[in-house]
């Protein structure tokens, strides 16, 4: 039987994808901060996880490991928004951006991977995101976040492989869950009120517009996915999911960088 360690398992596409694991008969493990809406999840063993504390990721792991004896697939799925400019987000907000989603994944990564060398199997699965690919304004340092783990994920691969373990990314763009509502409070935090607020604006806008609810894909969607990365025999190093993803990570990488800059002021409504 297949075992399965998954954060962000709380809410949104974690806790479908958690369900959607228990359901396929894998011994699945919930992990967040806050484990109350994790208890309600048939199948579902919640583990109390703060990803910014190093014993809290070791102990998460360690008891995982006791009650199950392996862990063989690893989903980092926590992770959330500083939406802000460059110039106004504060180094605090920062770290605590990289902490929650680069380095808090890295630490549950390397407290698994003695187990799954040992098995010499596992599978690490990194949700990430197209903002891991190309950047716009105002969310510089989730970009940054999520291209750091499209880097790592990378390097991993390659250093994994040997021991028969396979690390695969799975890149949504935009989901219908809360995620926006949280990052356009940080960017409100940040942004709202000084030499960047014209474009905090519109950056709203367009984030509660129609149009792109319409563009969104669903929880589901999203969660089937994971779970495809997680247990198809040879999976992809990378899966997009999303109207347009693979065209719009095409422009990033073919067209001139101010031309692509150009594009998305526009799509953004920026002046």
């Amino acid at each position: 039987m297949t075992t399965v360690l998954i954060t962000g398992a709380s809410s949104g596409i974690g806790a479908r994808a958690a369900s959607l694991f228990a359901a396929s008969g894998a011994t699945v493990f919930g992990a967040a901060r806050n484990t109350a809406a994790i208890e309600k999840l048939e199948g579902v063993t919640p583990l109390a996880l703060d990803l910014t504390d190093g014993a809290s990721v070791d102990n998460a792991v360690t008891t995982a490991l006791r009650s199950a004896g392996s862990i063989d697939v690893l989903v980092n799925c926590a992770g959330y928004g500083e939406f802000g400019s460059v110039e106004e987000t504060t180094l605090a907000d920062a770290r605590q951006q990289l902490e929650v989603n680069v380095l808090g994944a890295v630490g549950l990564i390397q407290a698994a991977l003695p187990s799954m060398r040992a098995a010499r199997s596992g599978r690490i699965v990194n949700v990430s995101s197209l903002a891991g690919e190309f950047a716009a304004p105002l969310g510089g340092w989730y970009h940054a976040s999520k291209f750091a783990l499209e880097a790592l994920s990378d390097s991993l691969r390659g250093e994994v492989g040997q021991f028969g373990i396979d690390v695969t990314l799975v890149q949504p763009s935009y989901v219908a869950t809360d995620w926006h509502d949280t990052a356009m409070i940080h960017l409100e935090r940040s942004s709202a009120n000084g030499p960047y607020a014209a474009m905090a604006s519109a950056m709203r806008a367009y984030f509660s517009s129609p149009a792109l609810a319409r563009q969104m894909s669903s929880v589901d969607a999203v969660a089937e996915l994971i779970v495809k990365a997680a247990l198809t025999p040879r999976p992809k190093t990378r899966y997009r999911i999303g109207p347009g993803a693979d065209i719009a990570v095409a422009l990033a990488t073919l067209l001139p960088d101010r031309t692509f800059d150009a594009m998305t002021r526009k799509q953004f409504g920026y002046a």
